[in-house]
């Protein structure tokens, strides 16, 4: 079970912030370092500083880090041009010696968007399924040659296709809850399905349902990646966990049933759970990014249990 850590920066983060714990998570032996990608904050947060850019985050960070996977759980798809975004990763990947990962989303967030004067299509999922079959299909074009394509909302003329990836392939994440669309898209797209903040039985359902997609058009339902993100909330005894819960605005209960909290052995527990339905790997959401304690804490008492 690989364990990523997920970061949610429009709530209140700097890219110093941000760099301590890329820096904490390469140091303490977790497989990645993942962030939203959002320009606005979220419920009762302040969100100062104010709102960093992903692929610039990420950029900076692949200078400054040496082992760990770096990607967006998800990148906007209402966000960036398709073109602009594999010009951006492909750049990204290759500052990193290729460790970029790329989670790809519809975009949802509408009030963000109006803040920032960035326009919110009606049709967004038609939308994500050009970008993909774009983004992919730029850096598939081999050197030399070209791309073009003719769809509904983008039309590529004689593209040369560059730059491209440090990688040969630069993993592609695709997640959510739709019953239909979604597990279709992933099935043809993603290296890896991302189910966010799911119950067990949920992640259960969905998985299937991605497994089936794929093998529906030739592939194998084992070649993607299965994985969840969730909520963490980690402490060394009750007190702990309770004092963890209070600084990110949340009842300890709550985390309990819908996230990852509990004492070590609690969590290593849940995870097992996550794991019986198909579960591979689990994206840790740290809402108090100053707490780099609880980073600590995760990797020597419950990573340490999962081997």
């Amino acid at each position: 079970m690989d364990l990523r850590i997920f970061t949610e920066p429009q709530q209140g983060a700097t890219y110093d912030t941000l760099l301590a714990v890329a820096k904490a998570t390469e140091d303490l032996g977790f497989d990645a370092f993942f962030r939203s990608d959002h320009y606005l904050r979220m419920g009762s947060a302040d969100g100062l500083p104010g709102p960093t850019d992903a692929w610039i985050t990420l950029a900076g960070l692949a200078r400054e880090t040496k082992r760990i996977r770096l990607g967006t759980l998800m990148t906007a798809g209402t966000f960036r041009l398709p073109g602009v975004l594999a010009i951006q990763v492909a750049q990204v990947d290759q500052m990193s010696g290729g460790r970029v990962e790329l989670g790809l989303g519809a975009g949802w967030f509408e009030e963000e968007h109006k803040a920032y004067g960035i326009p919110f299509p009606k049709e967004k999922f038609a939308r994500l399924e050009e970008q993909l079959a774009i983004v992919t299909g730029l850096w598939e074009t081999k050197v030399g040659e070209t791309f073009s394509y003719d769809g509904t909302y983008y039309q590529l003329t004689d593209s040369p296709a560059l730059p491209k990836p440090a990688q040969s392939k630069v993993p592609v994440l695709i997640g959510g809850h739709g019953a239909t669309r979604t597990p279709r898209l992933a099935g043809r797209y993603a290296d890896e399905f991302n189910m966010p903040f799911a119950s067990i039985e949920d992640s259960e359902r969905q998985f299937g349902r991605v497994r089936a997609a794929a093998e529906e058009i030739g592939r194998k339902g084992t070649d993607l990646v299965y994985s969840n993100a969730l909520v963490a909330c980690v402490g060394k005894d009750d007190a702990e966990v309770a004092r963890r819960a209070a600084a990110i605005g949340r009842e300890v209960e709550e985390l309990k049933a819908n996230g990852l909290a509990g004492t070590p052995g609690e969590v290593v527990e849940r995870i097992g759970q996550y794991a019986e339905v198909g579960s591979q790997r689990v994206y840790l959401q740290i809402l108090d990014l100053d707490d780099l304690d609880h980073l600590e804490l995760i990797s020597s008492q419950v990573q340490s249990q999962l081997g």
